[in-house]
């Protein structure tokens, strides 16, 4: 996979069943949740590199809703292309894969 500078690097891409998130919040901590590990807010933390934070996962082709947890608040992806309401009254992003 070619580097890319912080400021192109897209919100999600899928290479070889890898899909990498990335969030751009500012905080402390991030972490990903999911359908895909069931929203278990603690299981995904993702690791910051350049500055941003980022998740690398291997999932299967379909369509998956989440958000970002950063320190504490959750927050959608404002770059995903497509957003769902929630059981909650806010929004999910999505990813199709």
């Amino acid at each position: 996979m070619t580097k890319v500078r912080e400021m192109d690097a897209p919100r999600h891409s899928t290479e070889a069943g890898v899909t990498l998130f990335v969030c751009t919040f500012a905080g402390a901590e991030a972490f990903l949740v999911g359908d895909f590990n069931h929203w278990n807010p603690k299981s995904h933390r993702m690791t910051r590199k350049d500055g941003i934070f980022q998740k690398k996962l291997k999932l299967a082709p379909g369509r998956y809703e989440y958000k970002f947890i950063v320190d504490g608040e959750w927050r959608i992806d404002p770059s995903a292309g497509e957003q769902r309401p929630n059981e909650f009254g806010s929004m999910n992003s999505v990813i199709h894969v």
